[in-house]
């Protein structure tokens, strides 16, 4: 009978130092890269608009209140500055996604322009290996997915 509470004593020991549910769902970012498509159809070319636009990345609001990315940025792995994509006045609704494309276009709610143009260096995802990053207006890394293939054309990141 003396192993009895000493059992039970050591299950709630368990439970206590191993929580097991929903804390691992805290750990994902509020906002999160869900895809890069990184092989554009027609790439290489020289850099058309529709092809530009073929590549795209793709960020997700995973609360459920809207979020404002007003200031938050989009980037590769480069250092170059015209690498970097600036969110304007924008908000994310809650459980929505955003694909923040290449090259030009009309902005909506559902996706962002990067305006780029000028050609095969108009490009902003490498063919083969990149890393993107999405960080808050005070520069904190809230997520990045990094691929090393050119055998496909994209990578889910989530």
């Amino acid at each position: 009978m003396r192993s009895l509470p000493l059992a039970l004593s050591a299950a709630a020991l368990a439970v206590a130092l191993f929580p097991v549910g929903p804390a691992q769902a805290a750990a994902l970012p509020a906002v999160q890269l869900v895809k890069i498509y990184y092989n554009s159809p027609g790439s290489p070319d020289s850099g058309a608009n529709s092809s530009l636009n073929g590549e795209y990345a793709q960020i997700k609001n995973t609360t459920r209140k809207a979020v404002s990315l007003k200031g938050w940025t989009l980037r590769d792995k480069t250092k170059a500055a015209d690498h970097v994509y600036t969110f304007g006045t924008f908000t994310l609704g809650a459980g929505k996604t955003v694909t923040v494309r290449t090259g030009k276009g009309k902005d909506t709610a559902t996706t962002r322009y990067w305006g780029r143009s000028g050609g095969t260096f108009a490009y902003i995802w490498n063919q083969s290996a990149d890393t993107a990053y999405v960080r808050n207006p005070s520069g904190k890394l809230i997520d990045s997915c990094s691929y090393n293939s050119s055998r496909v054309d994209s990578i889910n990141c989530s």
